[in-house]
């Protein structure tokens, strides 16, 4: 099992930044790739960065250029660098770790662009 923690989300306005961090605990040696996804209201949960164990990246098209997803591997914790926000980024933010047995979702954090 692995279990998964978000944290940094916020009420942020258009053209600002925010970091998500995601802690992992549990079996983390399982993990290997993680990645954050975003929920809109009345949309479906999208992919928007993933990492793998090797270092690979990889972005939606809408956030290629603003947004930077990083591992810090002492931590066990990923973060989610957002900048240039605009109000389409308003969704819930959620962290998922994938392992060779499943993948595993962290809470959610909310994320609100808006003035």
């Amino acid at each position: 099992q692995v279990q998964l923690v978000e944290s940094g989300g916020g009420l942020v306005q258009p053209g600002g930044s925010l970091r998500l961090s995601c802690a992992a605990s549990g079996n983390i040696f399982s993990i290997i790739a993680m990645g954050w996804y975003r929920q809109a209201p009345g949309k479906q949960r999208e992919s928007v960065a993933t990492i793998t164990s090797g270092g690979s990246t990889a972005y939606a098209d809408s956030v290629k250029g603003r947004f930077t997803i990083s591992g810090d591997n002492p931590k066990n914790t990923v973060y989610l660098q957002m900048n240039s926000l605009i109000p389409e980024d308003t969704a819930v933010y959620y962290c998922k770790g994938v392992t060779t047995k499943g993948g595993f979702w962290g809470q959610g954090t909310q994320v609100t662009v808006s003035s």
